[in-house]
């Protein structure tokens, strides 16, 4: 691995927040207590009332004399209209475009700034899987169509919050913006605890060069004793995931995936990505596609080990995007994850091999399309590298 691994901190507070009606006023409430600085790193801003909200109290904080940092994926900002960044640069702010689309970039077009962080006077820090839009919250009508957790940071853990965000913010200037300058904190990952209060630990994916995120995971898949359950809304797993989930299911884990259902913003992905049911299945892997709404919370238990953040743990992701999520050891937080899973378990469709291989024809043809496309993609870029 390239680039810092961070440690284990110690005296943090944690605050799991579930869907947008909670943790946008949250976020809103620290930006609007911000005395000094705020730093703010997305992937999806998209005009509507969720952008307006936020530029209004990003300009009052402006007005107080706070500096505002603004770093936005170029792509998933295309949505955004001028006047909102012109509003925001007059009164002062700061923004930067992570990988401006090129047509001579060819397939440098695809690397993606996919993290969410809100940093706010070096105190506190949100980090999670949303995006400024009203898919994940409508201030007109305090809802939200998509269902995402953040979660609140207090403690140790925010200077390297920090410190993550000034790497990226810099490399911003670089003509690849995708590779920052180098630094170490760790040469490996710090080992796991065997018990922990307030415990945290940044990991973080830069574009395919450096995987704490995904290696964090496949250790921790390796050895859990009780439980392994995994969220995430788009199932393109690598393989090394794959085989960590079945033998884990083998061993007698609790092993169940959140998966989306046919409410989705990327039907192929998730065509693409039903082609692993089966040998779950087989190895006793429990699936539950969640039927309320579009699910695009990413987060993982693994016995008392926590993950949230914006990384869904599939190859596409690993391959381009910078990612982040918070490591966590803490009994109330990991509570609270635990309740929100079982929670959505719940609302959700549990498929197994009967059900599976009852279904129609044009189905499995769907799957065979978009998994054998997907396969092919992949690997035509392997051959590239």
């Amino acid at each position: 691995m390239s680039g810092p691994i961070f440690p284990w901190r110690t005296g943090n507070r944690f605050a799991l927040l579930c869907d947008g009606e909670r943790f946008f006023p949250r976020m809103f409430a620290a930006i609007d207590s911000a005395e000094r600085q705020i730093e703010l790193e997305l992937y999806l801003v998209e005009s509507g009332s969720c952008a307006e909200a936020l530029l209004d109290r990003l300009l009052a904080a402006l007005g107080r004399g706070v500096k505002v940092r603004c770093l936005f994926d170029a792509f998933g900002s295309l949505k955004l209209s001028s006047a909102w960044t012109r509003q925001l640069l007059e009164a002062g702010g700061e923004l930067r475009h992570y990988n401006p689309l090129n047509w001579k970039a060819g397939i440098r077009n695809l690397y993606r700034d996919h993290r969410k962080l809100l940093l706010v006077d070096e105190r506190i820090a949100y980090v999670g899987g949303t995006g400024a839009t009203d898919e994940f919250w409508s201030a007109r009508e305090n809802r939200s169509d998509w269902h995402e957790v953040m979660v609140e940071l207090t403690g140790n853990i925010v200077a390297d919050w920090q410190r993550l965000f000034e790497r990226q913010w810099n490399a911003c200037l670089g003509v690849r913006a995708w590779k920052p300058r180098e630094e170490v904190l760790l040469t490996r990952l710090p080992p796991i605890p065997n018990y922990g209060e307030g415990l945290a630990r940044v990991a973080y994916a830069d574009a395919g060069q450096h995987r704490d995120i995904l290696q964090a995971l496949v250790r921790s898949l390796r050895g859990a004793h009780q439980r392994v359950w995994l969220a995430t809304p788009y199932f393109l797993p690598t393989w090394k995931v794959r085989r960590a989930l079945r033998k884990a299911a083998q061993r007698g884990v609790d092993v169940r995936l959140l998966l989306t259902g046919r409410l989705t913003d990327h039907a192929p992905v998730r065509y693409a990505g039903q082609r692993y049911y089966p040998g779950l299945l087989r190895a006793g892997v429990k699936i539950f596609e969640y039927q309320p709404r579009f699910l695009h919370l990413k987060m993982v238990l693994v016995d008392d080990w926590v993950s949230v953040g914006s990384c869904n743990f599939d190859h596409w992701n690993l391959r381009f995007n910078l990612e982040a999520n918070v490591e966590a050891f803490d009994p109330q937080f990991t509570a609270a994850v635990a309740d929100c899973l079982a929670a959505d378990f719940a609302q959700s469709r549990e498929i197994d091999l009967g059900f599976w291989r009852a279904r129609p024809w044009w189905k499995r043809l769907r799957e065979r399309l978009w998994g054998s496309l997907d396969r092919l993609v992949v690997n035509f870029l392997d051959r590239r590298r």
